[in-house]
């Protein structure tokens, strides 16, 4: 069974609503959109990243930056990769206001600022590598990042970075086996105490 790359469009809402939650939570209670959207009700989280892939304004989330990986037809594995420089936290709140989420009220913003770290504006970053149980170990996660790390290099970019939380072992792995390494690791008790999750690292890659 062949893998084929392509950029996702608008009618992948769905899927990459299902993606995105399945990223955040990464076996965890709850995940970043629980904290956005106040609830952790899958089905209302759902339905609100759907209508965050399609904003005018662009949020992490937004489906221009994500690729999906196919196999017989099915959407497998998905990839986001945004400019830090174009999609900034302002955007992000302009794009949550648009499907009637108060951001700036957000107490997830005011834990990144603790707890996050001032990404370089010159770099890529990747986000929700992810693919369906059942398709592991198939290549899928590798031929998302090769084409994504193509695309970078025709953009311009020679850098890309990452954030994984720690305690996150098999994101980790997987990264530093695509050549990812450590730059910073951060530990903060806030997030420790939403989350279960010590704090966040954060990784690199020259290409």
């Amino acid at each position: 069974m062949g893998i084929n790359i392509r950029k996702a469009t608008s009618a992948d809402a769905s899927f990459l609503a299902q993606m995105i939650l399945q990223s955040t939570r990464a076996d965890k209670k709850i995940g970043i959109y629980d904290l956005i959207f106040k609830t952790n009700s899958d089905e209302e989280i759902l339905k609100n990243l759907e209508k965050l892939t399609t904003t005018t304004a662009k949020s992490p989330s937004h489906y221009t930056n994500f690729l999906i990986a196919e196999m017989d037809g099915k959407c497998v594995g998905s990839l986001a990769s945004y400019e830090p420089r174009l999609i900034t936290k302002e955007t992000f709140i302009s794009a949550l206001d648009e499907i009637g989420v108060n951001g700036e009220e957000s107490e997830y913003f005011g834990l990144m600022e603790i707890c996050g770290f001032a990404l370089n504006s010159r770099t890529l970053v990747f986000d929700y590598m992810e693919e369906l149980e059942g398709f592991m170990d198939v290549g899928i996660l590798k031929a998302l990042m090769q084409k994504s790390l193509l695309s970078a290099r025709l953009k311009g970019y020679r850098i890309a970075q990452t954030i994984v939380e720690i305690g996150s072992l098999e994101t980790l792995l997987y990264y530093k086996k695509l050549g990812f390494g450590v730059i910073k690791e951060k530990e903060c008790e806030p997030y420790k105490e939403i989350f279960g999750r010590a704090g966040l690292v954060l990784l690199s890659v020259e290409f």
